[in-house]
C-alpha cells in the first residue's frame, strides 16, 4: 500500500494509505489461488463471498464486484480502512500460509474509492412493506441494521444523539485513518436508499424505548460504548488526564485537526503518555503527537504479543517516531504545585499465568519509577452508557453494562427490541459490530414478515 512519507505525516490528519490504483489492484486480485475449500470467506463477520469479488476485480469488472459486496456490506469503504483483516479474513487465507496473504482489505478499499471516483452505482431496493423500524445510534451497528432492512423495503429512521451521523466512525477514528468524506459518502448512500437519520436525538431523554415502539414495529439498539474507563489511581483527577474518548472526541467532532480553520485548539503536552495497547490507544497516541507532542509514547502493562492494535497501525506509529514501553503500569500519577500532572510513576510488570482473556496475566515486580509527563490519556477500555438501560427497566443488562442478548438473534429481553455492535459486547471492532447489525435485521425480518407483531 503507498503511503504518505512518515516525517510529513506525523504532523498533519492527512490519510495516511493512498489506496491502490487500477494496476495495483489487478494485480493483487490475480494473486488469489480461488481456492476450491476457501477459508477467508469464514474470517468475514459479515460473510462476504470473498473469492467472488476478488476473481470480479481479477476481469476488470470493478462496478460488478462492488455491486456484490454491498449485499453483504454497507461500509466497504470505511471496512477497507478500518477492519483487523490480518486476523480474520487475511488471517485465514491459504496464500498467507508461505507469501503475504492477499489484501483483501485494500481490495475492498479500492472498490469503494472506485465508487467515489465514478459516479454512485444504483443499487436495488425491495418493494415497500407496510412495517417501520427505528434505529438507536449510528454507529456500524446501527448504520448496518439501517442498510440491510432499507434494501428489504422497511422503512427505516436512525435516531443519533449528537449532531453528525457515524458514532465512533465519526468520533472515534482520526482523519488520518478514516476521513470524514469518506464516512459522509457512505452515509449519504444509506439516506439515498431512504433510510431517515434524525439527529440531536437522545434516546432516554427526548423520547424512551417505550415511546418509540408505540410508531415503530421493532428497535434496533446500536448505542456502542462511550463510557470511559479510567485505571482507579491517585492523580487521575489532575489537570492534564483525559480519556481517549474525550481526546478524539474534541479532536474528530469538533474539529481540531483543522485548526485553525476552525477554533479548536487541542492541547497535547510536550510529553504525553497513553495508558494501553488498542486501537484507539495507538489512534491517541498518533494524533497527540500531530497535535505537538514533543514525545509521544504508549505504556502497556502486558508485551508487544499481548498488543490488541492492528499491527499495520503499530507499525505506522513506529516510522512516525511513537515509543513503547512495555511490561510497564502506571501506579499514581504526580502533580506540579498548580494542579497539573508533572510525572507518572510506573511499576515494572513481568507476565504470569493467563487470566479470563486468555492473555497472560501481568504481575507487579515491586521495581518502580518515574517518567515525565504532562499530560496522560486512559485508552484502557470503555463500557456502554447507562442511560438506556435506567430509562427501560425491562431491558436485562449485564453487571458491566452490556445488553443482553440471543446471539443467534441479537432479540433482548424487551420484545420487539433487538442490540448489537459495541453497546453488547463492550468496546469491540467495526467488523464485528456490522457482523451483529447483519445477524439482527435478518431476524427483524423474519419477525415482520411472520405478521404477528403488534405495537403497544
Amino acid at each position: 500500500m503507498p503511503v504518505l512519507e512518515a516525517k510529513e505525516r506525523s504532523r498533519v490528519f492527512n490519510e495516511v494509505n493512498h489506496g491502490y490504483d487500477l494496476n495495483r489492484a489487478l494485480f493483487e486480485a490475480n494473486r488469489c489461488l480461488r481456492c476450491q475449500e476457501p477459508e477467508c470467506n469464514k474470517g468475514c463477520p459479515v460473510n462476504i463471498p470473498i473469492p467472488d469479488f476478488i476473481q470480479l476485480i481479477s476481469q476488470n469488472k470493478i462496478e460488478e464486484a462492488l455491486r456484490l459486496v454491498k449485499k453483504y456490506n454497507s461500509l466497504p469503504g470505511v471496512c477497507g480502512r478500518v477492519c483487523p483483516q490480518e486476523v480474520q479474513c487475511e488471517g485465514k487465507c491459504h496464500f498467507g500460509g508461505r507469501f503475504k496473504p492477499v489484501a483483501i482489505g485494500y481490495l475492498e478499499r479500492f472498490i469503494a474509492d472506485w465508487e467515489i471516483a465514478n459516479g454512485r452505482i444504483k443499487e436495488e431496493v425491495a418493494p415497500p412493506k407496510p412495517c417501520k423500524v427505528a434505529v438507536v445510534g449510528s454507529g456500524p451497528a446501527g448504520l448496518t441494521v439501517a442498510g440491510d432492512l432499507i434494501r428489504k423495503g422497511y422503512k427505516v429512521t436512525i435516531f443519533e444523539a449528537l449532531d453528525a451521523p457515524g458514532g465512533v466512525l465519526r468520533y472515534g477514528i482520526p482523519e488520518f485513518r478514516l476521513p470524514k468524506a469518506i464516512l459522509d459518502f457512505e452515509v449519504e448512500g444509506l439516506k439515498k436508499l431512504g433510510v431517515e437519520i434524525v439527529c440531536d436525538f437522545i434516546v432516554g431523554r427526548t423520547k424512551s424505548v417505550d415511546e418509540i415502539l408505540q410508531e415503530y414495529d421493532a428497535l434496533f439498539l446500536g448505542t456502542g460504548a462511550g463510557l470511559p474507563s479510567f485505571m482507579g489511581i491517585e492523580g487521575e483527577h489532575l489537570n492534564g488526564v483525559l480519556s481517549a474518548n474525550e481526546f478524539l472526541t474534541r479532536i474528530n467532532l469538533m474539529k481540531a485537526y483543522l485548526f485553525p480553520e476552525y477554533d479548536t485548539p487541542v492541547k497535547a503536552g510536550k510529553k504525553t503518555i497513553v495508558v494501553g495497547s488498542g486501537n484507539v490507544a495507538m489512534d491517541s497516541v498518533r494524533s497527540a503527537k500531530r497535535l505537538g507532542a514533543e514525545e509521544a509514547v504508549i505504556v502497556y502493562r502486558r508485551t508487544i504479543k499481548e498488543m490488541t492494535a492492528r499491527i499495520e497501525e503499530y507499525e505506522h506509529a513506529i516510522e512516525e517516531g511513537i515509543k513503547f514501553y512495555w511490561l510497564t503500569n502506571p501506579t499514581r500519577i504526580i502533580s506540579d504545585d498548580k494542579g497539573w500532572v508533572k510525572a507518572v510513576e510506573v511499576e515494572k510488570m513481568k507476565l504470569g499465568e493467563p487470566d479470563a482473556s486468555g492473555r497472560a496475566r501481568p504481575v507487579p515486580t515491586g521495581e518502580k519509577y518515574i517518567m515525565e509527563a504532562d499530560m496522560v490519556i486512559s485508552a484502557i477500555g470503555t463500557s456502554p452508557n447507562p442511560l438506556i438501560s435506567k430509562t427501560t427497566p425491562d431491558l436485562k443488562i449485564q453487571k458491566w453494562g452490556g445488553v443482553i442478548v440471543d446471539e443467534a438473534t441479537m432479540s433482548t429481553s424487551k420484545d420487539r427490541v433487538y442490540a448489537g455492535g459495541d453497546a453488547v459486547t463492550g468496546a469491540a471492532t467495526v467488523i464485528l459490530a456490522a457482523g451483529a447489525g447483519r445477524t439482527a435485521a435478518n431476524a427483524i425480518d423474519k419477525l415482520l414478515a411472520s405478521g404477528k407483531v403488534k405495537r403497544n
